[in-house]
């Protein structure tokens, strides 16, 4: 099952391993962290100790934005994504700055007034809430270009850490939570039998905190991309998933 909703990446990541070295709370009450070699930010704190975990085992900042991207993608997709888009600036030790635009892209079969209504005005649910909103995603493609210009580590020792989180499962953070109990998401859920099948527990009811989450077709999906690279999501099993998908239901994408 795939999260197909637009997100926006936000990483800060900075060279090697994590050592810090002092904490202050500033005026407005957050806590101010500094540090000598390195260090990871995202909306996720399971994702962002992978990114760390890659940066003490000698990856750079771009290997640990993928591995945690990818994490996030499993742990918080309200946050990361694979069937998204979004951007990624690098700044290198030699002072130059790379900047990677991998927002979603509208399929070749859009049209100028899909999005109006019959007298002509712009329908918010057709284009903000309906299949035809949905973008062809960047996420895996920006994350395979990335390693290949500055990625240092395997692309498959990258992914290993959010399929085990897919495959074995994680506990649910309130964050988490909280986005299931979303009163659009739940009506989102609720229209399709995938979608309520793996956000609801068997039971019929929403995961709590601390649950565990397995999410055994996210693990293989994104073990397709790991043997394959952008490939393993753009075509093949995954592609078709999509594609098949997105015919059943009046979505444009092929």
């Amino acid at each position: 099952v795939l999260k197909i909703q637009l997100r926006i990446l936000i990483l800060s990541l900075l060279s090697s391993l994590l050592v810090l070295n002092s904490v202050n709370t500033n005026a407005a009450g957050r806590i101010a962290v500094k540090g000598h070699n390195g260090a990871v930010a995202s909306s996720s704190a399971i994702a962002s100790e992978i990114g760390i975990q890659i940066l003490k085992e000698g990856g750079n900042a771009v290997d640990a934005a993928i591995a945690t991207a990818f994490a996030m993608a499993v742990t918080l997709p309200s946050a990361g994504n694979i069937g998204g888009g979004g951007f990624l600036i690098y700044h290198g030790a030699d002072g130059q700055t790379s900047a990677f635009d991998f927002r979603e892209k509208a399929p070749l079969a859009s049209t100028t007034d899909m999005y109006l209504d019959e007298n002509g005005n712009i329908d918010y649910s057709l284009k903000h809430l309906s299949i035809l909103s949905v973008g062809v995603p960047g996420t895996v493609a920006g994350m395979e270009l990335a390693h290949q210009r500055y990625g240092t580590m395997e692309w498959e020792d990258l992914l290993s850490p959010a399929i085990r989180l897919a495959r074995e499962g994680f506990p649910i953070s309130w964050k988490l939570h909280n986005d299931f109990k979303n009163k659009r998401n739940r009506e989102w859920f609720n229209k399709h039998s995938s979608s309520k099948k793996k956000f609801y527990r068997p039971d019929g009811n929403l995961y709590q905190p601390g649950d565990l989450w397995i999410q055994t077709d996210l693990a293989n999906t994104l073990e397709r991309i790991q043997k394959e690279g952008k490939d393993g999501f753009y075509k093949g099993k995954t592609a078709k998933l999509i594609a098949d998908f997105m015919a059943a239901n009046g979505g444009i994408i092929t």
